[in-house]
């Protein structure tokens, strides 16, 4: 029941922020808007060094996280290995968690299976921003942005950055995901506790925290004064 909640909850989230009519309000989906204006004005610009800096500080974030991801990998490895302590330890605070041996051991390799899942967007990503790299330097000058052939490297530098962005977003959706999942070793009541309070949280940054009202506001103007994609040009590939 606690795991069929989990899952509900992170698809029902996913969905809300990735599908539903109200994306459109999201933080995630006016960063990606973002994205497109800064290709726009990337493409304005004679010398192009900010943008690249801007690239290599997207690269190192993304390979932190990933490198990070392997550490935690490692970290639930370890934790299957000391099953018989964890369980022990927990016998000797009186914590009711229930749980047999085996049971604590499927706990832990779902946990391996979150941080690998996580591994793998920001490897991804991370590889997505280096094509985004590549693609930013075949850009044509600015005088020659405006061409066919230039409306069309524009568009796809700006796809690619957009959907490096949306697989770093998965990454670190999985990393949130899994504190409210480790709520399982103490029990499904603080299984479905946790899970239920990070997402929450995750709702509340996507729709209601501080920084989602100047993002709304830089897509209301990029929109009004600035060509940019559609969302049904948005590119659908994860």
């Amino acid at each position: 029941m606690a795991l069929f909640w989990f899952v509900l909850a992170s698809g029902g989230f996913a969905f809300l922020v990735d599908h539903s009519p109200l994306k459109v309000r999201s933080l995630s989906h006016a960063m990606q808007r973002q994205r497109f204006a800064w290709m726009e004005m990337m493409a304005r610009r004679e010398v192009r060094i900010v943008d690249t800096a801007i690239m290599s500080g997207l690269q190192n974030g993304t390979a932190f996280f990933a490198s990070t991801s392997v550490l935690a990998i490692g970290g639930a490895f370890a934790l299957l290995n000391s099953t018989d302590r964890m369980i022990a330890i927990f016998a000797d605070l009186a914590v009711p968690i229930g749980a047999t041996r085996v049971l604590w051991e499927l706990k832990g390799l779902g946990l391996v299976l979150i941080y690998a899942y996580a591994f793998f967007k920001f490897g991804w990503s991370y590889r997505l921003f280096n094509y985004t790299s590549i693609l930013l330097g075949a850009v044509p000058p600015p005088d020659e942005v405006d061409t066919a052939e230039g409306r069309r490297a524009l568009a796809r530098v700006s796809e690619m950055a957009v959907n490096a962005g949306m697989h770093f977003n998965l990454g670190l959706r999985a990393f949130f995901l899994s504190i409210g999942y480790l709520g399982w070793f103490a029990g499904p009541i603080p299984f479905m506790a946790a899970t239920a309070l990070i997402i929450l949280v995750l709702i509340r940054r996507q729709f209601w925290s501080n920084p989602i009202f100047p993002a709304l506001a830089a897509m209301r103007e990029a929109a009004a004064h600035g060509p940019g994609n559609s969302d049904d040009e948005r590119p659908a590939s994860r």
